[in-house]
């Protein structure tokens, strides 16, 4: 009886291991693909060949030139950093209401939030971006063609900026149009809230007694220990931002102002995709993602396994 469990059991784990690592070779086709490609020429893509004959490493230097993939990617690098600030200070301290901070209508204000997550984005689309253009609210900021007009005539810029400041602006090409929307996010107000109420009500009861008030408590004590959901909420928030590609393309018109996933877009030409250097656009998108990953794969695992548990 036993020797048969035992068999049981060994053929159990060996069709668990045989569908993983299935699985996780059909996942990195993909990948594998656009690695292979992107060392390509354009001849070998279009005979769609497995392995080029000769790696091209030059087509990523050409995909760096051509298309002046530093502006794109320091557009990125820019737009990722103000996203992220926004959408750390936002979900830590929304979370830390919901998880902590006992309030008239809290569960049910909470609730509303999560039904958001219910909602697919191509519905929000339309709204949000007649919201951005200012045809719905009147927003503040600053009036473009005023600032254009201003510097031309040989003013300063801050007086510039404060002198085409007002109300029913456009948010069309401007850097908020392109992070504030992302600096709210209702899976990651859910993620941290599981998290901070699953911490002892010991710990804020000793810290009322030495005189502590929420925010002190949520900076000294909550922070320190939740290391782990807030490099889960810091990765997804970067991937976000960073892959963001619909969004970008439709609030801006201008090269200028778009990061590297619309930036990849321009190997799409009007004789047909440049496929080889459209790969190595990518493979070069890809790299930052790859790197905060390695870095925080240790406290996002954790994050994602102890979320919502008790201790």
């Amino acid at each position: 009886m036993a020797k048969r469990s035992r068999i049981t059991r060994v053929i159990g784990q060996f069709i668990l291991y045989f569908l993983l690592t299935f699985g996780a070779m059909v996942a990195m086709i993909p990948l594998f693909w656009m690695v292979s490609t992107s060392l390509m020429t354009i001849g070998e893509t279009i005979n769609r060949q497995l392995l080029p004959n000769t790696p091209q490493f030059i087509n990523y230097a050409e995909a760096w030139d051509q298309s002046r993939f530093e502006r794109y990617f320091l557009n990125s690098i820019i737009i990722t950093t103000i996203t992220l600030i926004g959408l750390m200070i936002s979900s830590v301290l929304a979370g830390y209401a919901f998880g902590r901070i006992k309030f008239p209508g809290r569960n049910i204000i909470f609730a509303i939030l999560l039904s958001t997550m219910m909602i697919p984005e191509s519905v929000t689309v339309l709204p949000n971006q007649l919201l951005v253009r200012g045809l719905i609210i009147p927003l503040p900021g600053v009036d473009q063609r005023v600032f254009d007009t201003c510097i031309a005539d040989g003013g300063q810029w801050l007086s510039c900026q404060l002198s085409s400041f007002g109300m029913g602006v456009s948010w069309i090409n401007s850097l908020t149009a392109l992070t504030l929307p992302f600096m709210a996010s209702a899976f990651s107000i859910f993620l941290l809230r599981q998290f901070f109420a699953q911490i002892p009500d010991e710990l804020w009861d000793a810290a009322r007694m030495d005189g502590a008030g929420h925010m002190r408590f949520l900076w000294q004590i909550v922070l320190p220990i939740s290391k782990a959901p807030l490099m889960t909420v810091f990765l997804f928030g970067f991937i976000g931002s960073w892959n963001a590609f619909m969004w970008p393309l439709l609030v801006t018109t201008k090269d200028v102002k778009r990061p590297i996933m619309v930036g990849l877009w321009s190997f799409v030409t009007e004789a047909g995709p440049e496929t080889h250097l459209l790969m190595a656009g990518a493979v070069i998108a890809l790299i930052p993602i790859l790197i905060i990953y390695f870095l925080t794969q240790k406290q996002f695992t954790q994050g994602i396994a102890t979320t919502g548990l008790k201790g």
